[in-house]
């Protein structure tokens, strides 16, 4: 049983709520005042403690910039403590969720955590260019110390089934949509793309054309695919891709998030009991990269 710290919260963020709560289950009274409605919303959709992961690790202690967000968060979702600092935290968790997703953070957020030698998961986007992607893994105390992905890896849903590409074929191309902006947001897509996609070959380029304020598109190529992504700012969308293969097309849409947000949370778990491995350091600059080249 781990005892975990979790480090929160950006704007617009709620997974200090929603992955605490997954470990500790949750204050029924008090998450009806979480600010992210969708996360009541689903949470009360699962059986505890079949459906969570309180077998692997307590959520013990919780720091935030703002100690008011801190007693909400912890009231919700079962925290016992509440940290004056991340430095305060250290010694008292095995395992740090840096749940916050302002990636020009998140060097300052887990470099304390990372000198003390503690794993840590740190929320999509890992970084917003290599160079900082680099020296964060750089300063690593051991292999595998940091795991950073969109919990979206593991969205099934998103993904192709053997007999979608029965249906469609090789797949060669993709459209991609998503709201919000392109720096925190595209990863979701990037990731589950890339991932499906092991033979894409090298990455080409990188286009994007920002319409105005809210709408952005992006063409990404590779050597052997290429598709795009929107970006649509508050203007609704779903969030799917269309993989387009040399036999016809297929649509996935997400739906589900309470169920990828416990796989990459459990799949955390595995690579710090040395269960799976790790995800490819050169496939996480690469989606770094990405990000990068498509920032206007």
């Amino acid at each position: 049983m781990k005892k975990i710290g979790v480090i929160g919260l950006s704007e617009g963020n709620g997974h200090p709520y929603s992955w605490s709560a997954i470990f500790n289950g949750y204050d029924s009274f008090h998450m009806a005042n979480c600010p992210f409605t969708v996360i009541p919303n689903y949470l009360s959709k699962q059986i505890f403690p079949n459906d969570f992961l309180n077998d692997l690790g307590q959520v013990t202690h919780i720091w935030t910039q703002d100690k008011s967000i801190s007693i909400n968060i912890a009231k919700a979702s079962l925290i016992d403590n509440i940290s004056n600092s991340i430095d305060d935290m250290i010694d008292e968790v095995d395992v740090v969720l840096l749940a916050r997703d302002d990636a020009e953070n998140h060097f300052i957020h887990s470099k304390s955590i990372i000198e003390a030698g503690k794993p840590i998961f740190i929320d999509k986007p890992f970084a917003l260019n290599t160079d900082v992607a680099i020296k964060m893994l750089d300063s690593q105390k051991y292999e595998s110390q940091i795991f950073t992905c969109t919990s979206l890896r593991f969205a099934e849903e998103l993904y192709l089934n053997e007999h979608d590409r029965e249906s469609i074929g090789d797949v060669v191309g993709f459209e991609a949509s998503i709201m919000n902006k392109w720096e925190k947001y595209a990863i979701h897509l990037i990731e589950p793309i890339i991932v499906q996609n092991p033979n894409r070959g090298l990455l080409l380029r990188v286009v994007p054309v920002k319409r105005n304020d809210e709408i952005q598109q992006t063409i990404i190529e590779w050597e052997n695919l290429s598709g795009y992504i929107i970006n649509t700012g508050s203007v609704p969308v779903a969030l799917k891709i269309s993989y387009i293969g040399k036999k016809g097309i297929v649509t996935k849409q997400f739906n589900d998030s309470f169920k990828c947000f416990k796989s990459s949370l459990k799949y955390f778990i595995d690579v710090i009991d040395g269960n799976k491995p790790n995800i490819q350091r050169n496939e996480t600059l690469e989606i770094v990269k990405i990000i990068e080249k498509g920032i206007v």
